[in-house]
């Protein structure tokens, strides 16, 4: 038996009965561990026999058979320990959300071939399958763009290793936008020596200082309602005068928010499909390259926290809420224009002012994440996709995808799918 290069872990690919049996360590309070059980079932159906041959294996010790494999699986919250029975357990692999050393540890000790879902503790030596965190904080920016905002604040939650990656690709999308990014640090947990009310002024004493219009990115929906109970102690309307985006749409998170929080949708079932498909592979015999996979996320679900076009200047306003609606239906500058009582030249300047780009950069922005929004959700042929978006020709379309996304439509496609490893 060769030792895998990245974990040291000896596997022979022998399963230690007719189905491998596999513990997923995966939270389900929160909705991206929910998320992330669905892509683990989807691959396991996908892979094995049909899900009517479920049954309850009769060991008595709480596993179920799944679709292929056996999963050992209970509700937990993401900062439960490990369950006591791991210790004891002759399964043949693991999928964790590793919350600290101690988890490390002792999935370490099972010595079972295992991928982390999480990334929070480094160097593990386990092959991890993640979110892909720069990119959650670049489309926190070009989703505040679109909404006219030119002031970006980053809200994350402190020594938390991907609050920080979205911290940082969300301060250099503003920067690169021609914006100044600003940032703040929550604690993970509430301090026990104050109150609730004391914490939420203090928030509040911050939020009534920033400067506005501002557009706000959450690290996480689970700052959300704390964070619009402070604007609303401070005086600031949202989305009028803060617009808000959080991360991970987990729903009633999301709409216990007054008023509902718009947030970025990693679509964390691809992360758990990935991460299924490796450990089967691993599990077979192919070891793990040892490289992380980042899966990116698909999609945006706007709600009431950003429905607002953000600028002090009406005429803009109107410009960008006109692009909005009918930049697919492929207008032009002039067609802006057409519909304001300024020249070309007026509008132009006080489009730059307002928001540091021009009219045909907005419309642009708008195209490209129509159909980034289609590449991702449909099986639509380039040509309709190009059609649909407000792209002249599939070729422009492919020709602006590598000017501004660095990559075609068809490789976005495939990343965006989890359809490339």
């Amino acid at each position: 038996m060769a030792a895998t290069r990245d974990t040291g872990i000896r596997y022979d690919g022998a399963f230690s009965g007719t189905r491998p049996r596999v513990a997923l360590l995966i939270e389900t309070s929160l909705a991206p561990g929910r998320d992330m059980l669905r892509g683990i079932a989807q691959y396991v159906r996908e892979q094995g026999v049909a899900p009517a041959d479920r049954r309850t294996d009769d060991t008595g010790d709480g596993d179920t058979c799944g679709a292929g494999w056996s999963i050992y699986h209970e509700p937990r919250s993401l900062e439960q320990t490990v369950p006591a029975w791991l210790k004891r357990w002759d399964g043949d692999g693991i999928i964790a959300r590793i919350q600290n050393r101690r988890i490390a540890r002792a999935i370490a000790n099972v010595d079972v071939p295992t991928v982390d879902v999480l990334g929070v503790v480094e160097q593990t030596g386990f092959p991890l399958v993640h979110l892909d965190d720069q990119r959650v904080g670049q489309m926190g920016v070009e989703h505040l763009i679109e909404r006219g905002f030119g002031r970006f604040v980053f809200v994350g939650i402190e020594s938390e290793n991907w609050s920080m990656r979205r911290r940082d690709a969300f301060v250099e999308a503003a920067e690169r936008a021609g914006a100044m990014g600003q940032m703040i640090d929550l604690p993970r947990r509430t301090n026990r020596s104050e109150s609730w009310d004391r914490q939420e002024d203090r928030l509040a004493a911050w939020v009534a200082k920033l400067p506005k219009p501002v557009g706000v990115m959450l690290a996480t929906d689970q700052l959300g309602a704390a964070f619009m109970e402070a604007c609303r102690r401070a005086g600031a309307v949202v989305p009028d005068e803060v617009g808000v985006i959080g991360v991970d749409n987990d729903e009633p998170l999301c709409l216990v928010c007054d008023p509902p929080l718009t947030s970025i949708w990693p679509r964390y079932e691809r992360v758990g499909y990935q991460a299924a498909k490796l450990l089967d592979g691993w599990m077979r015999g192919r070891a793990p390259s040892g490289r992380p996979q980042y899966i990116p996320p698909d999609q945006i679900k706007p709600r009431m926290s950003t429905d607002v076009v953000a600028t002090s200047d009406r005429l803009v306003a109107e410009a960008v809420r006109f692009i909005r609606q009918h930049a697919c239906a492929g207008i032009t500058v002039d067609d802006v224009v057409a519909q304001l009582p300024v020249c070309r030249s007026i509008l132009q300047r006080r489009f730059r002012a307002a928001l540091h780009r021009t009219v045909h950069q907005q419309i642009l922005s708008v195209r490209l994440g129509r159909a980034r929004e289609l590449l991702s959700a449909t099986d639509l042929p380039l040509a309709d996709i190009a059609e649909r978006a407000g792209f002249r020709h599939q070729q422009y379309m492919g020709q602006m995808f590598r000017e501004r996304l660095n990559t075609t439509p068809a490789r976005y496609r495939r990343t965006h799918r989890g359809d490339e490893a």
